[in-house]
Parts: C-alpha cells; structure tokens; sequence
C-alpha cells in the first residue's frame, strides 16, 4: 500500500507539472504583443492621427488573423494623445515603453513631439518607428545604436523634390520660404538651403511664423517686395490655412508648393475656397489604378470602417498608407528577431529582404546605415478639389 500511495503520488505530481508547463506555454501564447502609438488624436491634426490608427489597425487585423507572430501571439494597439506637444508626448511614451512594455513605439505627427520622444527610445532600446513626422534628425539623431526607424518622408528628401515640382510645374526661378518656426521649420530650411545651392540658387527670402500666430501678412509682404515667384511652405494644417488666408487679405496670387503638413486635419474648412491653390507631397494615393496590396487595404478599411465607402474617404491617404506598411515591416522584423527584446528587433529590421507593401515593394527598405525606407522616388503630388486630397494630375 504505501508503494502504491508512492506511485499515485508521483503520477499525480508528474501530471500537474506537465498541466502548469502546457498552461505556460498557452498562457505565453496568447500573451499579447503590444505596440505603441504617441500622436495627435485632438485637435486641428485629429484626423490624420486617425488616419495612422487606421492604418496600423488594418495592418494588425491582418497579421493576427493569419496567426499572428512569435508562435501565436497577437499583436495590440495601444494608444495615446500627444496633442501635438511634445511635453505630453514624452509623457505618453513612457507609459507605453515602462508600463505597457510595448515592443516596437510608432511616433505620430509633430516632428517636435518625435524629437523629444527619439532620445527615450535610443535609451531604453525600444524601436521607434515613424509613420508621418519628417524631421531628418529624427532617424539621422547621431545615436548608435540608432533605434530610430521610419516609413514616411524625410525632409531634406522632400525639399529636392519641391525644388524640382516649382521649377517644372511653376517655371519658378526665384522660390522663397514661409516656415513654422520650430524645430520641422529649422529641417525644411536647411534641406531647401542645401537644394537651392546644388542647383546654384538662393532663396528670394526666408521668413519664419509662430504655429499659434492669425496673420502672417507682415513677413508674406516681405517676401512679395524681394520678388518671390513660388513660395515653400512647411507648417501644419492650422499654421498652413493662416498662410493662405492672409494671401487672400493681401490679393497675393503666388504659387504655394508645400509640403504634407495640410493634408493632416481640417484644412479646406480652416483655410477657405483657396485651399485648392496649395500643392503638397504624399507619399500614396488610393485614387487610380491600385495593386492587389492597394485593393486589400481599401476593402478591409471599408469593412472595418462604415464612414470609408471609397478612395474620397481615406483621408489623408499618407497616414493609411505609411502606417500599414509600418506595421508590416516591424512585423517582420520582430519575426526576425525571434523576440520582443528590443535589440533584437533593431537588428531583425536590417534582416528584412523582400516586402511586397502598399506604398512599393521594399527591398531591404533598412540597413545600418539608412533608417529610412521611403525615397524621393516614393513621392506623388496632390492638392485638394472639393474636399478631398487628389492626385494633381487627377
């Protein structure tokens, strides 16, 4: 009798460990994957911090349904509302890098707001990466190891491509610039600098506006009497409509090519009938002819979202677009990575080979040395027509 007792006991035992071991194991399969996303979810810039969760939820609806990553583990959205300070922004990236304990943080719209928040991430060893803000320094920030990644413009990139759309769309031989006076102001300025002097050229002028400023008549005039034919315009969505109405104050017809900052929000209600008159870079368009990605992200924004019954309502289409391909890539190289440890995903995105995405076909879209996977020849055109942001050419 006691060996039997000994017997059942050990069988009892043995069955409980191997019962804790499967629960383990279940339990660390369904453990979530949580990735972070600090951007303007308020405000004049609400709708295209909604565009980004769009995108970025499409994108993880598309991957947990295919079993998700790492063995059966979901991926998460966890989001918060930086309203565009920076401030709130670091405060925000925090709780998701100590309390969340996200893998991989997306950083939102302001380039100020991912400036602030890039030096957390490079110090924590949390991969950052950028859907929309196009600062240069946010990726080339003189860290290494640099965590830094992004899938959106970059602004000495777009500069040369303004440069080039005023000369060939406006014949514009002496361009200047109205700035937002802040730290995307400072990127654009030194990226136009350095795109007119390669082509032997100077501003006409450079004038600079503060983000919260109603009349930008007095430095607009300034650079009317120095003879501007084109004007670079770099500001958000409000600072953009306050340019174009005191252009109309003033009676000033001039050519405005910006750059992506008035497709974020309320542009045409904030800046008036004129908003048609601002030509600015994105980086997709669900308009035309799509691939078969294009085709699959559209119908599942419709099945997800009851308000998007076509292209007109995929609004702005570069939040969408950079976000889902985002999400896909830092898929991919947390695949790679074989974990969540945030060094090992910084390096399983130097692993990534193919990627048939929305916005092109990456390949190799990073490497030790390039953080940025979208090129100056990942750009088209837009302005706004009846409310809704087209194809110039459309």
């Amino acid at each position: 009798m006691p060996l039997l007792r000994r017997s059942l006991l050990s069988l009892a035992v043995t069955s409980l460990t191997a019962l804790a071991a499967l629960s383990g194991s279940q339990a660390f399969a369904q453990e979530t994957i949580k990735i972070g996303l600090v951007t303007a979810l308020s405000g004049q810039s609400a709708r295209a911090g909604e565009a980004i969760t769009r995108g970025m939820a499409v994108a993880i609806d598309e991957i947990n349904a295919k079993g998700g990553l790492l063995g059966g583990r979901k991926l998460e959205l966890v989001r918060r509302d930086d309203e565009g300070n920076p401030a709130k922004g670091v405060v925000a990236a925090r709780e998701l890098i100590y309390k969340e304990k996200v893998a991989v943080l997306f950083g939102g719209l302001d380039t100020p707001v991912s400036m602030a928040i890039v030096p957390i991430a490079n110090q924590e060893k949390v991969p950052f990466m950028g859907p929309w803000a196009a600062g240069t320094p946010i990726t080339k920030n003189g860290a290494n190891p640099n965590f830094a990644f992004r899938v959106s413009a970059v602004d000495e990139i777009v500069n040369k491509a303004m440069l080039q759309y005023a000369q060939k769309t406006f014949q514009s031989a002496k361009p200047a610039m109205i700035l937002v006076d802040n730290p995307w102001g400072e990127s654009n300025e030194k990226g136009l600098v350095a795109a007119l002097a390669a082509k032997n050229m100077k501003a006409a002028g450079i004038e600079k506006f503060d983000g919260n400023a109603v009349d930008v008549v007095p430095q607009l005039t300034k650079l009317k009497a120095a003879g501007a034919d084109t004007l670079f315009l770099v500001g958000n969505v409000g600072p953009s409509a306050q340019v174009v109405k005191s252009l109309d104050r003033m009676g000033w017809k001039v050519p405005l090519v910006s750059h992506w900052g008035p497709a974020g929000g309320r542009f045409t209600e904030l800046a008036g009938p004129n908003a048609k008159n601002v030509h600015f870079v994105q980086t997709y368009s669900f308009f035309g002819k799509q691939t078969p990605v294009g085709e699959k992200v559209l119908a599942a924004l419709k099945a997800k979202y009851p308000d998007i019954k076509g292209p007109d309502d995929v609004t702005p289409a570069v939040g969408v677009a950079n976000a889902y391909d985002a999400v896909q890539l830092s898929a991919l190289a947390i695949a790679q990575a074989g974990s969540t440890q945030g060094d090992a995903i910084r390096q399983g995105f130097y692993k990534i080979g193919r990627y048939e995405g929305l916005i092109k076909t990456y390949e190799r879209p990073f490497t030790a040395e390039v953080h940025d996977a979208v090129s100056e020849n990942d750009y088209v055109w837009a302005q706004f027509v009846d409310n809704r942001i087209l194809p110039v050419a459309q």
